[in-house]
């Protein structure tokens, strides 16, 4: 804005005019002319003609500015402050009102004031930058705005220092420590940088970091000052609300997206600087608002050094886009995903290859990998409803983890068969792709005997699960007695599905999976009873134990081991031909449950 002041000789005072046109410049009469250096070339280049009033172009700080000099020229007492010296200062600089015309001019008394005053309180030098947002690119020029931000960085540091003094602390042994509990009151001087413009914002902070500022002080700050501004738009912050794309940056504008972009370009590069929940709400504001691929780039990569210690909350970030789209926003999700699998193999190939070896549990790659890989389940179980969500992104989501993130595969089951229940028109082959996710092995004891009974996964996920109980049991019974000569009976068994001939039709193909399924499961009910004859034999061998001497116990326990017949087979030699319990077993076992488990 182009402010015009004028300066009207003949009604400011009666006879200025006739002296200024008679050249009297060097006389004390007229201060203004006599202070002012461009006033007084501005009169001498018009000194052949009957001039009336003169203009001063783009004067800075405008009318009130020159009302400033000009009380300062005729003697006129005013005080200098915080909220009017950088306009002193640009006024002053812009009418030459300097030391060659006049001594102790109104531009080396602002200069004063600025250096003496102003820079040895952060509050002022915080005011006078406010000031100068309307005085730009001349108070740059004049160094107002280094001069506050090398004086806001340097008490910060002083605070900082004189409270890491407060904390300090003789402990019970007479040694001297920190008291990492106690408040941190050297911070307080976050809430007045939340005043200023963006711009001059971003120059404090990057003199603060240059100062060594603490960058959790820094992260405190940024984060107080996002909310402040962003936070107005509610709609930005909160994932809540699903406002459309163009509304929003129609009524945000380029501003907020500025202020976005830099406020992620001033994040310290310290992984626990600012909170990870603060971090998804940058991003989600960047996504709605549009800001550039490098800012949403550096956001994700910042998410992801910290992934373990998200939410489910955090992640659900909504989709703005097209209508048709998903309810969220999968594909930055796969991406920072796709960020902590390659930080964490690049971490791991900085380590120490015998720690990473040792599959510890308290190795903080692993314990990130386990909660990372959690979070996760439940972030595929609740976008797994989502009917817009293609196969293809569910699957590349739940596969983005490396295998071994997982020791449990229940969260990824109750995924899969949600997607399942909501996705009722996959075909057979999509069905066994998805299902293909699943180790069947790490599934515990509910969620196998879950699946056994799901009749929407397909019938060759079913055998495997029933396949995978069944060995269970087994080796648990062999656990149980370790000095038996039977065998896991697994070898003896294979599932079939897998290696069906070529030549049988698609029909006879689905009546031999169905006989092995009903076989598999009689034999997991067979298993079970045996385990609880088993369980009785054992309580009475501890009670013949506790009873008996030590001969009779030795008789008794060879007369049990001989009653005793391991998976209804009548020796480890001849393990194909069960024996007669096993065939009672059997029958008792069909009749009291062909209902329950026939098809």
């Amino acid at each position: 804005m182009e402010y015009i002041c004028w300066i009207l000789l003949d009604s400011a005072m009666n006879n200025l005019k006739k002296l200024l046109l008679g050249l009297h410049l060097q006389s004390s009469s007229f201060p203004l002319v006599s202070r002012s250096g461009r006033i007084r070339k501005l009169v001498a280049e018009h000194r052949d003609s009957d001039i009336s009033r003169m203009e001063l172009l783009n004067l800075p700080g405008g009318a009130d500015s020159f009302d400033l000099a000009a009380k300062f020229c005729y003697g006129i007492n005013f005080e200098i402050t915080s909220s009017n010296v950088a306009q002193l200062c640009c006024v002053s600089d812009f009418l030459e009102m300097t030391e060659e015309y006049s001594k102790d001019n109104l531009g080396s008394r602002a200069e004063a004031y600025l250096d003496s005053v102003v820079c040895k309180s952060l509050e002022m030098c915080v005011e006078v930058l406010q000031w100068c947002e309307n005085l730009l690119p001349l108070a740059d020029e004049l160094k107002i705005v280094s001069r506050c931000t090398d004086a806001i960085a340097s008490k910060a540091c002083v605070e900082q220092i004189a409270s890491s003094f407060s904390r300090l602390e003789y402990s019970s042994s007479g040694r001297l420590h920190m008291n990492k509990q106690a408040k941190c009151d050297g911070d307080w001087w976050i809430e007045d940088l939340s005043v200023l413009r963006i711009d001059l914002y971003q120059r404090v902070i990057a003199t603060m970091k240059c100062r060594g500022v603490r960058p959790e002080s820094i992260g405190a700050s940024l984060v107080d000052y996002a909310q402040k501004f962003l936070a107005k738009k509610p709609s930005l912050w909160n994932a809540s609300t699903q406002p459309k794309v163009d509304l929003v940056v129609g009524s945000v504008g380029n501003e907020q997206r500025l202020m976005v972009e830099t406020i992620t370009s001033l994040l310290p590069t310290e992984k626990v600087a600012v909170p990870i929940s603060f971090l998804f709400g940058l991003l989600r504001t960047a996504v709605m608002l549009d800001c550039t691929v490098a800012c949403r780039l550096d956001l994700e990569r910042r998410i992801a050094s910290q992934l373990e210690m998200a939410t489910l909350d955090d992640l659900l970030i909504p989709s703005f886009r097209h209508a048709g789209d998903t309810l969220f926003d999968v594909d930055t999700v796969h991406r920072i995903l796709v960020n902590f699998s390659q930080q964490d193999d690049s971490e791991d190939d900085v380590e120490d290859v015998s720690a990473y070896e040792s599959d510890s549990p308290c190795s903080p790659s692993q314990s990130s990998l386990l909660k990372v890989s959690k979070l996760l389940d439940n972030y595929l179980a609740e976008i797994a409803a989502d009917a817009n969500l293609k196969l293809t992104k569910f699957m590349v989501i739940a596969d983005s983890l490396p295998a071994y993130a997982r020791t449990n595969h229940d969260g990824l089951y109750r995924a899969i068969d949600i997607y399942l229940k909501a996705h009722q028109g996959l075909s057979d082959p999509e069905k066994k792709r998805l299902c293909k996710l699943i180790d069947f092995q790490k599934l515990s004891q509910e969620a196998g005997a879950h699946a056994a009974q799901n009749e929407r996964l397909p019938l060759q996920s079913i055998v495997q699960v029933l396949y995978f109980e069944q060995v269970r049991l087994r080796n648990a019974l062999l656990c149980s007695y370790p000095d038996d000569d039977h065998k896991p009976m697994y070898q003896s068994w294979r599932i079939s599905s897998g290696a069906l001939s070529a030549a049988m039709s698609p029909r006879d193909n689905y009546a031999s999976l169905r006989r092995e399924n009903r076989e598999l499961k009689l034999e997991l009910a067979r298993l079970r009873m045996r385990l609880n004859d088993l369980e009785k034999d054992h309580v009475s061998m501890k009670r013949d134990i506790e009873k008996s001497s030590s001969y009779k116990f030795i008789w008794s326990f060879s007369k049990k081991l001989g009653r005793l017949n391991f998976f209804g087979h009548s020796s480890s030699r001849a393990s194909t031909s069960p024996s007669k319990q096993s065939q009672r077993t059997d029958s008792k076992i069909i009749e009291n449950m062909s209902s329950r488990y026939s098809r």
